[in-house]
């Protein structure tokens, strides 16, 4: 096992508004956050699980599948709270208790369908010339081409105007940041505001694994896509 230490933390609050307990709906049989828990136990790189949450029902499901948790105190976890702020309180959370690490890898239970192949993949693009490695996927809609905005007339535009684009294919390329994975390090955590402070780069996940459970909607294409699984490549 390599000597550079990464943590892995799942960001679990007890409210969500799109989808009620939605840390804890069952994806494959199992609550959502299991499977984010299990993707990095299951990883070689990953030293440590930690699940930080304000709810003791996602604590105690935390615990059962193997993860170590961090209370998050409730100002932390109200629906306006940049998440960035329990990244903060997680990392100076371990180094009270001297737990010093050099990787942080965020796994958002949000994203069950990940792959190992796409941890190994952010963990591996990270390095001293970064400061941070996000995952993307190829947006199905673009600016350019099939995207507008709405006036105070209700009149619509695209929202890049660009007159060579005349088809998709001549559309700039653009990408949605999904939730299967961010990676960091702690000390530009706690000097920075957001992520996008420093130098980031990404790496590409294809669409069938990048699912981002908001809501009930979301929840039923990644059941099924779970359920289908087994016919796309990892």
């Amino acid at each position: 096992m390599s000597n550079i230490k990464t943590y892995a933390f799942i960001f679990a609050r007890g409210g969500s508004k799109g989808l009620k307990n939605k840390n804890l709906f069952s994806i494959g049989g199992k609550p959502l956050i299991a499977h984010s828990i299990e993707a990095a136990k299951n990883n070689k790189k990953i030293h440590k699980v930690f699940v930080s949450s304000d709810s003791n029902e996602i604590k105690n499901v935390s615990i059962e599948y193997g993860a170590e948790v961090i209370d998050r105190p409730k100002n932390l976890a109200l629906d306006k709270t940049p998440e960035w702020l329990a990244w903060q309180h997680s990392v100076k959370y371990l180094k009270k208790k001297n737990e010093d690490f050099d990787v942080f890898l965020s796994l958002p239970s949000t994203s069950p369908l990940r792959s190992q192949l796409d941890i190994n993949n952010l963990l591996n693009a990270f390095n001293k010339n970064v400061d941070a490695i996000i995952s993307v996927t190829p947006s199905s809609r673009n600016p350019a081409f099939n995207m507008v905005k709405i006036d105070k007339k209700g009149m619509v535009n695209l929202i890049e105007k660009n007159k060579k684009v005349t088809r998709r294919q001549d559309a700039p390329k653009y990408f949605d940041i999904t939730t299967v994975g961010y990676v960091t390090r702690p000390n530009f955590i706690l000097s920075k505001k957001n992520l996008f402070s420093g130098k980031v780069k990404s790496i590409i996940v294809p669409k069938e694994r990048a699912i981002d459970i908001d809501d009930l909607t979301d929840a039923y294409i990644a059941e099924f896509l779970y359920e289908r699984s087994k016919y796309f490549k990892k």
